[in-house]
């Protein structure tokens, strides 16, 4: 069941947000909470709640071909979960479409699956090392359920 209570002002801080000291926060299950006694078990709860997070299992390949098995969660860009995972995938320009540093190579049925490219993408994918008609961009392909059990390669990046 959903707790709906208003913050009070004196918690927002700022004088520039006080205007929003009747702005309802919703919480899911968190039916104990209060807004002044026991602030801090609310937040638990509420941090609890918004951790439980769906994953799959993910493994990449590095270019020694050494396999590193990962819990991806569902919604994140490969680089990230690569990052997030001390997987060293570079990702150079922060996942900004800018560099070729994220690339990764699928397998031929898992490409099929995966969302158009961009041209920008593509653009990117002509400074990569190890090209192939399967590779793509790690900050550009989101996690799907779909993506349970699959491998992905980090190709060699040339130095």
């Amino acid at each position: 069941m959903a707790s709906i209570f208003y913050r009070p002002a004196s918690a927002m801080g700022s004088m520039a947000i006080r205007r929003l000291q009747h702005t309802p926060i919703i919480l899911r299950g968190t039916e104990h909470c209060n807004v002044r006694p026991n602030r801090n078990a609310c937040r638990q709860s509420v941090v609890r709640s918004f951790s439980s997070k769906e994953t799959v299992t993910i493994t990449y390949v590095d270019p020694s071909g050494e396999d590193h098995s990962v819990e991806a969660e569902i919604g994140k860009h490969l680089l990230d979960v690569a990052h997030d995972n001390n997987i060293e995938l570079e990702g150079a320009c922060g996942g900004e479409l800018a560099c070729s540093t994220c690339h990764l190579v699928f397998d031929q049925e898992v490409y099929d699956s995966l969302p158009p490219m961009s041209d920008e993408e593509e653009d990117m994918l002509d400074l990569a090392f190890e090209l192939t008609e399967t590779s793509r961009l790690g900050c550009q392909i989101r996690v799907t359920k779909e993506f349970e059990g699959i491998k992905v390669r980090m190709p060699d990046d040339g130095y």
